[in-house]
Parts: structure tokens; sequence; C-alpha cells
């Protein structure tokens, strides 16, 4: 099989033959999500906790947008051996773990860290296998994001090799969440927590969707006609703001406090992340609105 070339047309990125099955499940997860809110209105339940509508609703829009995001990644970078069934291999994947996810709510028990039976322990580890097999293929992704330069302008580069990287630490938490809810379990010890208060959780999820809001920022600040040199400015300032706010999720979890618990130091990490994170979004959102009033 010969390598597939990158996509050169940015708005159809979806047909490049490594992305489409991506696009294609990504965007059948992010309905499926979507389809469990009228469930759970219907049905209703607490939104914490181990057996939730929760789950299905945001792993299915988490799992499809992160599927979308490497699609459209790997239509911007050269053709590889395999790469074809590579891509369709991670789409799968990422598909079955939320398939999982929702058949285990649907059963009314647990997904995760659940070995009440041999078949909840089986499909428990499933699901980890599957998402290590993804943080792999995301690391080989961010690793020629950085060896080849995509036909990208230099801010929709950076957001792209921003986001991908956050997304393969995000996953690297995730997984230690898994082990370290393990280790807790066999103690006898809540899973979901560290320390009198910390939730392991936080820090994994706080920046696992870098990879969309950053190139977002990028997209929207190139509608807004602003120049690609502030463009570049406004995704380095929100990717310097993503880290921060992730820093402080690590930190309070790391302290054993509960997410908004915090101590002067975190506190003032979190408002430069979110000061990093607000001012691109309002510079743009004011380029975008004059632009419509001149138009008008």
């Amino acid at each position: 099989m010969q390598p597939a070339p990158a996509t050169t047309d940015e708005s159809r990125w979806w047909f490049d033959r490594r992305a489409w099955p991506l696009a294609a499940l990504g965007a059948i997860m992010v309905a499926s999500g979507l389809m469990h809110l009228p469930v759970w209105a219907v049905l209703g339940g607490p939104w914490e906790g181990p057996v939730t509508w929760r789950k299905p609703i945001l792993f299915g829009i988490s799992g499809g947008l992160t599927s979308l995001s490497l699609g459209w990644i790997w239509s911007t970078l050269p053709g590889r051996r395999g790469d074809v069934w590579l891509a369709a291999a991670t789409a799968w994947a990422l598909f079955v773990e939320v398939f999982l996810i929702d058949l285990q709510r649907w059963r009314g028990v647990g997904s995760h860290f659940n070995r009440d039976t041999p078949l909840d322990s089986f499909l428990f580890d499933a699901m980890g296998a599957l998402i290590v097999g993804v943080t792999l293929v995301s690391l080989d992704l961010a690793i020629r994001l950085f060896r080849h330069r995509p036909l990208l302008p230099a801010d929709m580069l950076l957001a792209a090799r921003a986001g991908l990287v956050l997304l393969v630490v995000s996953c690297l938490l995730g997984i230690w969440v898994g082990v370290h809810g393990e280790l807790r379990q066999e103690q006898g010890l809540d899973p979901t927590r560290l320390g009198a208060a910390g939730v392991p959780k936080f820090p994994h999820g706080v920046a696992i969707h870098a990879i969309q809001w950053l190139p977002a920022i990028a997209w929207a600040a190139r509608r807004a006609g602003i120049g690609e040199r502030l463009r570049w400015h406004l995704v380095a300032s929100a990717t310097t703001g993503t880290v921060l706010v992730a820093i402080y999720a690590v930190l309070q979890t790391a302290l054993g406090r509960a997410r908004f618990d915090t101590t002067a130091l975190t506190a003032a990490l979190l408002a430069a992340g979110v000061a990093g994170l607000a001012v691109p979004v309002a510079v743009t959102a004011w380029s975008l609105v004059a632009n419509w009033r001149r138009a008008r």
C-alpha cells in the first residue's frame, strides 16, 4: 500500500484517506453523546458518581472530538506506509472505548474501577488497553508534527503542535489515574480521590481538548482578519494560559485539595491561566464584531 498524500485543501481535510474513518466515527461518537442528553433528562439520575449518564454524554462528545482532531492532524502530514490502517484502527479504538462506556451505563453498572464480575473486569481492562494504544498513536503523531512542517500558517501550526502535546500529556495523566485508582482500590480506598479531597481526573481532563480550542482560536482570528503575526501571539497566549491552568490542576490534586479549594499560589496560577486564555478570545471576538459592523 502506497503512503497516503497530505491533503492540500484545509477546508476538505476529511476527504484524506487517513482522516475519513476518524471523521466519520468521530461524528457518530459526538452524536451519541448528545443523544444521551435527552435520555438523562427523561430517566434522571445523578450527574456525578460511578453509574451516571454523565459518562456516555461526556465520553461520547470528548472521544468524538478527539477522533475528529486526530483526523485533521493526520491530513496535514505527509503519508507514511501503514498510515491508512493505523488511522482506521485508532478511530475504531476510540469508538469501541465509547461503546463500552455506554454499554456499562445501559447495564446499570460502573464503567471504571469495576471488577465486580469477570465481564466487568475484562471490559475495564479492555478500555485501558485501547486508551494506551490511542496514546501511543498520538505521541507518534506529535513527533511527526514536529519533524515535518505541514503547509499550515505559523499560528495554526503552533496550535496543532501545542494541542497535540497537551493531548498526549492528558492521556498519560489518564493512564496514571487508572493505575493510581487501582492501587487505592486494592487498599480499600476511594479510587477517585488523592489525599483528603484531590480529584485525579481533574488534571487529566482540564487540557485534553486544547487540541480543539487552540486551533479554533487560530481559525477564528484568521476569519476576523487579524494578521498572522498577531494571530501567532494570540495562540501563544492561549497556549500559555492552558499550560498554567493544567499546572494549577496538577498542584491542586497533588496537594489533596478540591478543584477550587485554592492556596495563594494556585489561585495566582489559575488567574494567570484564565487571563492568558481570555485575552485572545476577547481580541478575536472584538475583531469579529468590528468586521461585522463594518460590513453592515
